[in-house]
């Protein structure tokens, strides 16, 4: 396993050896089946994408330079390795799943090579094995142990209770209307600590099953559905789907459509998503060639809440790897805030807990640069006994903090309910 101590690229280790080979997909119907409970790592939405385990090779960094430090290792260990790949679609070949802190400081940020990594699109379906020579190449798919549901849940209020958080927005607020910034996105946590060692893999089933349009995650403890992608990029094509402006369902259909209308029509809503959708054009625009912003947004319906959604295409101009124009895009307004330094500092200021990797770049990448990075949104970390839960919100002028309570507490139903909380 290759390892660097935060901010540093250590000493390369010897050449990784990789093999991707066709398999029937009828072997690979669940692909959260076969996980084990050795270092698994998931990126899987309507039964496609990507799955892993074991560790082939790492990279953990810090700081500022997290995301040069990451593109570094990846361009230099792509550059030594032997691949054999019968299938060449993207996300065949030497394959790294990464999780990267939301702030320069605190938080680490990881990339992984798994030992193993099975993918599944469409009607093709694929084995890749990484290793240090010849002998790993041989692979038998079977369905792993199916994992326990944690026991003894108990959930407490992380950093800020509920009336202190509305301070914390009505705070913002305050500052939004003296025109100190425009948006800015405010998140509070919740922890959850069970009777013994949560496995992971419980949650991410549940997550899976319940939230199919979302894209299903884990890298390295951080768990979770998230239904916005921060950067796709393949063979030429970058797209973007942006999420802001948030309503909760009420199970009722009919007077869930007459929500999703109001949604469409709110001036907040409208503004909030705006900033949001802007922040991600201007980022991308000097990597594409054309872009396609569309003028208004859809309404995406999930089982839990309704979001404002508007999808960015453009082409690539350059060869700016997916994690590359994800750094560039990071931290978007839907997550930060704008202007991003006067949000981030603010965030910094009255957020008062450590995000983490909450609301940072999750995702995967191949050796061509191609990849799919989301924002770890609906969200949790896992360690040991305690998980620990984030869900934030927009905050414009006129923002109501008990509206915006409300908000937070829907989002964190999806991991709530994976634990069966």
């Amino acid at each position: 396993m290759t390892s660097s101590s935060p901010g540093e690229l250590g000493t390369p280790a010897p050449a990784l050896v990789a093999r991707t080979v066709e398999i029937d997909p009828a072997q690979v119907d669940d692909l959260l089946s076969l996980l084990p409970s050795d270092d698994p790592v998931s990126w899987v939405r309507r039964d496609e994408g990507l799955v892993g385990w074991g560790r082939a090779a790492e990279l953990r960094t810090a700081g500022a330079s997290r995301f040069d430090d990451a593109a570094a290792w990846w361009s230099e260990l792509t550059s030594r390795a032997v691949v054999r790949d019968e299938v060449t679609e993207p996300g065949t070949g030497l394959v790294c799943f990464g999780t990267f802190a939301f702030a320069d400081e605190p938080g680490d940020s990881v990339l992984v090579v798994p030992s193993v990594v099975v993918g599944r699109r469409g009607e093709r379906a694929w084995l890749t094995t990484v290793g240090r020579g010849l002998e790993h190449l041989e692979h038998a798919l079977v369905a792993a142990e199916a994992p326990r549901a944690p026991g003894g849940i108990a959930f407490t209020d992380g950093a800020l209770d509920g009336e202190a958080w509305m301070s914390a927005v009505a705070d913002a607020v305050s500052r939004i209307e003296r025109g100190d910034l425009e948006k800015v996105v405010l998140a509070r946590d919740l922890v959850a600590r069970a009777d013994g060692d949560v496995d992971v893999r419980w949650p991410l089933r549940q997550l899976s099953s319940a939230y199919p349009m979302c894209w299903t995650f884990h890298v390295d403890g951080m768990v979770g559905a998230t239904p916005e992608m921060l950067v796709r990029r393949e063979r030429g094509l970058v797209t973007s789907r942006v999420l802001a402006g948030t309503i909760r369902r009420t199970g009722d259909d009919e007077r869930d459509l007459a929500l999703a209308a109001a949604l469409a029509r709110s001036s907040k809503d409208l503004e909030e998503h705006e900033y949001a959708v802007r922040s991600v054009a201007d980022a991308l625009d000097p990597h594409c060639s054309s872009m396609n912003v569309p003028e208004a947004p859809f309404v995406l319906h999930l089982p839990n809440v309704m979001h404002l959604a508007t999808d960015v295409a453009g082409v690539a101009r350059d060869t700016r790897t997916s994690l590359e124009l994800a750094a560039s895009l990071h931290p978007s307004a839907a997550v930060g805030g704008t202007p991003t330094t006067a949000a981030v500092a603010l965030i910094a200021e009255i957020e008062r807990m450590d995000r983490g990797r909450y609301a940072g770049p999750v995702g995967w990448m191949d050796a061509a640069g191609d990849g799919e990075w989301g924002i770890a949104l609906r969200s949790a970390s896992v360690s040991g006994d305690t998980v620990r839960l984030f869900a934030g919100c927009g905050i414009v002028g006129g923002s109501d903090p008990e509206a915006e309570l409300a908000e937070a507490q829907a989002k964190f139903v999806p991991v709530r309910d994976a634990l069966g909380g």
